[in-house]
This record gives C-alpha cells, sequence and structure tokens, in this order.
C-alpha cells in the first residue's frame, strides 16, 4: 500500500504508529487524537478504502480519483477537502513541474494523498513535531502548516523565472535566433504557475472568513495570515512576470522587423546600384555595337556593291561610326544613364 506515514497525536506528540487503517481508527477513539495519514500516489482502491474507513464525502473522493484539479478548498459538513498545486523549477528545461497534493481535514483526521515529490510533507511533519504547543492545536495545525510548506517551496520557483526573464531581456537586442520560443515556453510556463497559485489567495481568505464560526485558535490564524502574506507578493511577482514578457515579445518583434527593414533596404540600395552599373554596361555595348554594325557590312566580299570602290568610303564609314557612337552617348546621357 501506498501508505508512507501513519500517526496518531495525542496533546501535540506522537502516541501511537498503527499498522493498519483499521487500527488507525480504533487508536483515534481510545485515545481521543487525531490521525494523520500520509499516501503517495496511492491506487483507486487504497483511497477507496480509506474515503470508506473515515466516512468521506462521495464528491470529495471522485475529485480525488480523477486528479488533475486545480488549487481549492471546499466543505462538506465538517470536512475540508483542499487541493493544492505544489511546484518546483527545471532550470536546464525551463519549465515548471507541478504536483498535486489532496488533503482530508477533519476535525479528527487528516488525510494526505501526494502524486508527486513535492511538497517535502515528511519536512512538515518533522517541525511539527518539534513544535507540539502548534501540533495539539488539531488537525488545521496540519493543514496551515502544509500550506506554509508549498508557498514557501514556491520561492525557488519564483527565483527561476525571474533570473530566466533577466537573461532574455539581455538577448533581446543580440542577434539569437532563439529568443522568441524562450519568450513563447517562457510564457506559457508563467500562465500556468500563475493559474496554479492564484486560486491560493481566495482559499486562504476564505479560511480566515471562517475564523469565528470555527472558533479558530489564535496561534493558527496568525499562522494563516502569515502564509497569506506571502501568497499575495508571490501573485503579484508572477503577474508582473507575464506582462514582463509580453513587453519583451514586443520589444523582441520590434527589433527584429527593423532589421528586416534594414535587411530590405540594404538589398534595395544593392538592387539600384546594381541596376545603375547595368544601365552603364548596356550604354556602352549599345555604343559600341553601331561601329562594329557597321563594320560588319563593310566587311561583306560581295562582287557588287556600290560603296566598295568609291574614294570616300572609308572616311564616310569611320565618320559614320563615330557620329552613331557620339548621338547614342548624347541619348543615353540625357537619360542619365552614363
Amino acid at each position: 500500500m501506498a501508505l508512507i506515514d501513519n500517526a496518531i497525536y495525542v496533546d501535540g506528540k506522537r502516541a501511537r504508529v498503527p499498522d493498519s487503517l483499521e487500527d488507525t481508527f480504533e487508536a483515534m477513539r481510545e485515545t481521543g487524537g487525531f490521525a494523520w495519514i500520509g499516501l503517495y500516489r496511492p491506487t483507486t482502491s487504497e483511497i477507496e478504502a480509506v474515503a470508506a474507513e473515515f466516512d468521506l464525502h462521495h464528491l470529495a473522493v471522485a475529485d480525488a480519483l480523477n486528479g488533475h484539479q486545480r488549487a481549492k478548498l471546499e466543505r462538506y459538513g465538517n470536512c475540508l477537502f483542499v487541493v493544492l498545486r505544489p511546484a518546483r523549477y527545471l532550470d536546464e528545461e525551463e519549465e515548471v513541474e507541478f504536483g498535486e497534493l489532496h488533503m482530508f481535514v477533519g476535525p479528527d483526521f487528516v488525510i494526505t494523498i501526494r502524486h508527486a515529490e513535492s511538497p517535502n510533507l515528511a519536512a512538515v511533519r518533522h517541525r511539527l513535531e518539534a513544535a507540539p504547543e502548534l501540533l495539539r492545536l488539531g488537525p488545521e495545525a496540519v493543514l496551515y502548516a502544509v500550506l506554509d510548506q508549498v508557498v514557501d517551496e514556491y520561492a525557488p520557483v519564483v527565483a527561476g523565472l525571474e533570473n530566466d526573464i533577466d537573461e532574455i531581456e539581455d538577448e533581446l537586442f543580440s542577434d539569437s535566433i532563439d529568443v522568441s520560443r524562450r519568450i513563447f515556453g517562457l510564457s506559457r510556463e508563467v500562465i500556468a504557475f500563475q493559474r496554479g497559485t492564484a486560486p491560493l489567495r481566495e482559499m486562504i481568505e476564505s479560511l480566515q472568513a471562517g475564523f469565528d464560526k470555527y472558533s479558530v485558535d489564535l496561534e493558527l490564524q496568525r499562522h494563516l495570515r502569515d502564509v497569506l502574506d506571502h501568497v499575495i507578493p508571490i501573485g503579484d511577482r508572477v503577474a508582473s512576470y507575464r506582462q514582463l514578457l509580453q513587453d519583451a515579445l514586443t520589444v523582441h518583434l520590434t527589433v527584429v522587423g527593423q532589421r528586416q527593414n534594414e535587411e530590405m533596404r540594404h538589398l534595395s540600395e544593392t538592387s539600384i546600384a546594381q541596376s545603375e552599373e547595368v544601365k552603364k554596361i548596356s550604354s556602352w555595348a549599345a555604343i559600341l555595337f553601331a561601329p562594329t554594325l557597321i563594320a560588319s557590312v563593310y566587311g561583306m566580299n560581295f562582287d557588287v556593291m556600290p560603296e566598295l570602290h568609291w574614294v570616300g568610303g572609308y572616311p564616310f564609314a569611320v565618320g559614320l561610326m563615330v557620329a552613331m557612337g557620339f548621338g547614342l552617348y548624347l541619348v543615353f546621357k540625357k537619360r542619365n544613364w552614363l
């Protein structure tokens, strides 16, 4: 079975470690304490067995069985059902890895169902066992301590996202072709992280609203306010990261557009320069073609050719060549081809 830890706490101290869930239920009634049962990736039958033992509401059990829930807090009679989305940041992949934690918090029991490595519930349990004055306040003390652990583990995620955004800002004006891909990828991770953390504020405020109704101990109220003090800036910073990435994408696209315009302008200038050169070459080719045409006519070996034995034929042919070449030069000069 995926039973990680199963203990009965009496007066803030670990009193018993039952061997089975049936023994846990009996020990709770005998000692008057509360049970904290930790499950790690349990099967459907294991969750159903726990639900039957502690008479959990079928709708909350259905959510726990389905998984992939958003962070939320729901009350079913005297039992709270809490879904948390712990996270850790994988810097090399630039991805936020989300876990899922379900909690059933009743008057005399806490059941935690963890579907990922995070959060470190063993650390929470050890910390509470080292503070019996807090643990003796009951299952709600466990709930608040778990909330605090999940929020604390968000800090490295926030730091990782901030570091990557700083790197992107440094690359905005570089020639890197991966900037857009990094911005889109990181934006996706920020949105997912925001979706996982945003409900926490409303959840904690909902718990605060029930302080008087459920006679929550003053010390627990202080602990919950401390958790809220950490949640609010995380939400604000994540929202600002999303805006920063949108601005970074706008700036990058502007820079890319300017570079493309510069390249197009350079290509246009090159094309114009090449066109001018082609005009000059074509003009001189035409000027040289005229004498060649005349020379080729006079170079034909016809027996009957009027100008062949004419005394002025040579100067006439040379003059015609010069005149045609000069005439074409003036025409091209006037059209700014030369």
